[in-house]
C-alpha cells in the first residue's frame, strides 16, 4: 500500500489529482515548517539559558530528586578545557531542546501530509496512533530524564581502573551523553506507533508479533545496550520498559478496532 495513492472522494471532491511533484511541493512545505517550529524552539532555548541549563545540570546535584528518592550519595562536578565547549553546549542544548519541544507539530505536520490520501476508515486508527507518538515520545524523554540517565551517571562516575586516575567530566562530554540518552530513548518509545500504524492498515498483525517475541527481546538487549553502554543493570533499566512497549504493541493489534478492511 502507497501512501501517495489516489484520494478519497471527500478529499478530493473537484475531482482533481495530485501529481507527483505536486506531491513533492506539499512535502517540502512540511520540511520547512518542521524546520521552522524548531528553530523558533532552538532560539527560546538560547535566550532562556539559566532555566535550560537548570533542568539539563539537575542530574549532576546531589540534591537531585531521584537521588534524594533513593538515598544515593552522589553529585558530580563538570569543568571546561576548551575556549568554545560552553558556547557550543549551550547550542547543543538549545537544537535538542528545539526538536522535543517541536515533536508534536511535526508529527502534526506529517499527519495533514498523509490524511488526504487514507481513506475515512483509516484515519481514525492512524489519528490516535499519531496522538499516542507524542504521548510516548515525551514518556521516553521523562524515563530518560529521570531513571536511565541518572543510572549511567552514577556508574561511569563511580568506574575506576585506578585509584590514580580521577574522574574530571567535560561539559562537552556530559551534554553528548545527555542529549543523545534523551533523543535515543525518546524516539524508541515511538515503537507502538509504529506498529500501531501499520496494524491499521493491515500490514501487520497481532500472529506476527506473538511469534517474534523471542527476536523482540534479543533486539531490544542489543538496542539497551547500545543507548545504554554502562553495567547491566542500567541496561536492563532501559530493556524492561522496551520490551513492555512491544507487549503493549500486541494488545494494540488485537482490537479490532484497529484494523481496516483491505478488500
Amino acid at each position: 500500500m502507497t501512501i501517495l495513492r489516489k484520494r478519497t472522494n471527500s478529499a478530493l471532491s473537484d475531482g482533481s489529482r495530485m501529481s507527483f511533484w505536486d506531491h513533492l511541493e506539499v512535502l517540502r512545505g512540511v520540511l520547512l515548517r518542521s524546520v521552522l517550529y524548531v528553530c523558533i524552539f532552538t532560539c527560546l532555548g538560547l535566550i532562556f539559558k539559566k532555566a535550560l541549563f537548570g533542568v539539563i545540570l539537575a542530574p549532576t546535584d546531589p540534591d537531585f530528586c531521584v537521588y534524594r528518592l533513593l538515598g544515593w550519595s552522589f553529585g558530580m562536578q563538570l569543568i571546561n578545557v576548551e575556549v568554545s565547549a560552553q558556547f557550543f553546549a549551550h547550542l547543543r542544548a538549545a537544537v535538542a531542546t528545539g526538536l522535543i519541544l517541536a515533536f508534536p507539530l511535526i508529527i502534526l505536520e506529517i499527519w495533514r501530509f498523509i490524511a488526504p490520501a487514507l481513506y475515512d476508515r483509516e484515519k481514525r486508527p492512524l489519528r490516535i496512533s499519531f496522538l499516542l507518538a507524542t504521548l510516548l515520545f515525551y514518556v521516553g524523554v521523562a524515563v530518560a530524564y529521570f531513571i536511565v540517565l541518572p543510572v549511567c551517571l552514577q556508574f561511569f562516575i563511580n568506574y575506576s581502573v585506578s585509584d590514580q586516575i580521577v574522574n574530571s567530566i567535560t561539559i562537552g562530554s556530559y551534554m553528548s551523553v545527555f542529549t543523545s540518552t534523551i533523543l535515543l530513548i525518546g524516539l524508541t518509545f515511538e515503537f507502538p506507533t509504529l506498529v500501531l500504524a501499520l496494524s491499521s492498515l493491515g500490514i501487520i498483525g497481532e500472529e506476527m508479533l506473538r511469534k517474534g517475541r523471542k527476536t523482540a527481546f534479543v533486539v531490544v538487549l542489543v538496542v539497551s545496550a547500545f543507548i545504554t553502554p554502562a553495567d547491566p543493570v542500567s541496561m536492563f533499566v532501559l530493556a524492561l520498559p522496551l520490551y513492555l512497549l512491544y507487549e503493549l504493541s500486541i494488545l494494540l493489534c488485537i482490537s479490532p478496532k484497529n484494523h481496516v478492511d483491505t478488500e
